[in-house]
């Protein structure tokens, strides 16, 4: 069986990280997704670090799969053929800054004219109104605005952002998410709509309880390192062995399990530790308590012995651990395929599963309007006025 988005077509605008990955999460659920770009130097995506023999990894990982179409949209000739295109697609993906579409000539108002069914999902760093609405942004921005960088870290440490695109992959999602919805209601209604995702509200919304601590209460979170400051005991703890694992003991019922793992169910019989209420008052007792047992054995026979009393936990992976688990490579990691530079690599598949959908093939990342000709040729165009284009590089990439 298909995937669930067999046969809707989505033409991306979207550059970088967030868009695309809106373009990935519908591709890996069955949508067939062309890319468009500048025609010389194509996404500034290509140009991100770590590289393969001049392939970048994290290009390769959001497009793998996708069609490119180079095309200069700062070129009326480029925008007349971006109506064109989006004339014949369910949706259109894009981010840049609000307001550009409108002066391009490819507003809503414009593309939904001719395609009244269209889906325009829209990605920027502070959505489409709002004061901040015109200002730029990347992931970042969105990472320290939202609150996230303020409460992420140890106390005496200064607010940190992640070292990897959080915020622009949790909108991507999100977007996917919206356009999936603007998508299911124009099967009962017609219509299309448009999607306004901003980078950082997706970001928010998880951190949503500080928000509301604050207006409830007045209390303004601070950063607390490994623990989650609703729940006790819980972090990262050393082995013996020098290796790291989890534990999240977050509810009453996993703190009693854990005790009996540790061979301590005299803890609950201490005031202190035998609520969690108690517990978070006294965290660092406790804390100190759990960390010197984990750290009286290695890390295999600490996991053994919690696992068999049903506590949550893990070993802490680094991207070796990964691959080598069984578990991950059954359900999770999928082979990208077709590509010389990176030769036999594997990624993460979808973030979700269906029962009749097993995800499509990762194959093959493509070269900066490798598809150009072809894409053209399905629109319509002629040979004869491909080439034109090609002249007056308004189009560009391999022929």
């Amino acid at each position: 069986m298909g995937g669930p988005l067999e046969g809707v077509r989505v033409l991306e605008l979207g550059t970088m990280y967030a868009a695309p990955t809106c373009g990935r999460m519908l591709r890996d659920f069955g949508a067939s997704v062309t890319k468009v770009e500048d025609p010389a130097a194509g996404d500034y995506a290509r140009q991100w670090t770590p590289m393969k023999n001049g392939q970048s990894l994290g290009f390769a990982r959001l497009n793998a799969g996708k069609r490119s179409l180079g095309i200069d949209v700062r070129a009326e000739a480029g925008r007349a053929l971006v109506r064109r295109l989006a004339a014949g697609v369910d949706v259109v993906i894009e981010s840049f800054r609000p307001g550009r579409l409108e002066a391009w000539g490819l507003g809503y108002d414009v593309l939904s004219a001719t395609n009244p069914g269209l889906v325009l999902t829209r990605v920027s760093g502070f959505g489409q109104t709002g004061p901040y609405r015109e200002r730029p942004g990347f992931g970042t921005v969105a990472e320290t605005g939202s609150g996230f960088a303020y409460i992420n870290g140890w106390p005496d440490t200064p607010p940190t952002s992640p070292p990897f695109g959080f915020a622009d992959s949790i909108a991507g999602i999100a977007a996917a998410m919206g356009t999936a919805m603007a998508l299911y209601r124009r099967e009962r209604t017609g219509g299309g709509d448009v999607v306004d995702v901003a980078l950082y509200e997706p970001l928010m919304f998880i951190l949503g309880d500080m928000i509301l601590n604050y207006t409830g209460t007045g209390f303004v979170q601070g950063r607390v390192g490994n623990g989650t400051g609703s729940a006790s005991p819980r972090g990262v703890y050393q082995a013996g062995d020098g290796k790291w694992l989890s534990i999240a003991a977050s509810n009453q019922g996993i703190a009693v399990r854990l005790f009996a793992a540790m061979d301590r169910p005299d803890i609950l019989e201490d005031p202190r530790f035998a609520t969690n209420a108690a517990r978070m008052e006294h965290n660092d007792a406790i804390q100190a308590i759990v960390s010197a047992w984990v750290a009286q054995r290695p890390r295999h026979d600490v996991l053994a012995i919690l696992q068999q009393h049903e506590v949550v936990c893990s070993q802490v992976n680094d991207a070796s651990d990964i691959v080598a688990d069984p578990h991950f490579s059954e359900r999770t990691l999928v082979e990208l395929t077709g590509s010389e530079a990176l030769g036999r690599v594997l990624t993460p598949g979808p973030v979700l599963h269906l029962r009749d959908w097993d995800g499509p093939a990762y194959d093959g990342v493509p070269s900066i309007g490798e598809h150009t000709d072809e894409v053209l040729g399905e629109a319509g165009l002629s040979a004869v006025e491909i080439a034109a284009l090609r002249r007056e590089r308004v189009v560009g990439g391999a022929t």
